[in-house]
């Protein structure tokens, strides 16, 4: 039976895709490399698709390269997929480009309120400098961070749970059982957490739940609850939460 969202005493989040809006931050960063090649390049669907891609087989080659190397890395390899002339200077400011990427406009907030009901920890495949200006934007300061920096390995890498795990008990005393990880990424986050035994909700921010003949169906993992906005988490914690 799925627990009650106040049953946990610990949310522990991905950040890219749940907090912060990673797919404006990529396109509008990818703008300087398109304009230097105009009329050619790609939509924003077709480049952030490749953007995946691309990044995936990089952190899964290179699992103790900092976040900002495989950015450039992946900046250069997009550039070679779509045929478009790239420069020293345009990966590194690609690579360079997580702190300007933007929140989710509930996120703050959102992070806010829950912080006076839970311990809030974050799990991310960023470095500790990125995640820190992406912090900034957030506006709350969460009980521990973890990053790929510290663990030297980017998730879906069981590793990262594991790491997850020793040091929720080791830093603030937390079970397995008192965990709720809270995440948008399928492939990043919910199929490793459930392999883990994790409770897990999911912020669906695209709505692919509500997609009936959706490819992903009969591939998808388990999830104790879905949310669409992490706005509509919160009101499910109110009400679950006794009258005042």
């Amino acid at each position: 039976m799925t627990r009650r969202l106040t049953d946990h005493s610990v949310l522990t989040f991905d950040c890219y895709g749940t907090l912060i809006d990673w797919e404006t931050g990529i396109w509008e960063a990818l703008q300087p490399l398109l304009v230097a090649n105009t009329p050619a390049g790609p939509s924003r669907r077709s480049a952030l698709d490749a953007f995946g891609r691309l990044e995936a087989a990089q952190q899964a080659a290179m699992p103790t390269l900092p976040y900002p190397g495989v950015l450039e890395c992946v900046h250069r390899s997009l550039a070679e997929v779509f045929s478009l002339g790239t420069s020293a200077e345009l990966d590194a400011a690609f690579g360079a480009s997580v702190p300007s990427w933007p929140a989710f406009p509930d996120s703050a907030d959102s992070l806010l309120y829950l912080a006076t009901r839970f311990d809030l920890v974050i799990l991310s495949n960023v470095d500790r400098a990125g995640f820190a200006a992406s912090n900034a934007r957030l506006g709350v300061d969460f009980d521990a961070i973890y990053t790929a920096e510290d663990i030297g390995s980017y998730k879906p890498d069981p590793a990262n749970f594991e790491y997850l795990l020793r040091h929720l008990a080791a830093d603030l005393g937390h079970s397995k059982a008192d965990v709720l990880h809270t995440a948008q990424s399928i492939r990043h986050d919910h199929v490793p957490a459930r392999r883990i035994g994790l409770d897990n909700a999911w912020i669906d921010r695209h709505r692919r739940s509500e997609v009936a003949e959706s490819v992903d169906q009969g591939r998808l993992p388990a999830f104790d609850h879905v949310f669409f906005s992490m706005a509509e988490m919160v009101a499910a914690v109110e009400n679950e939460s006794p009258a005042g």
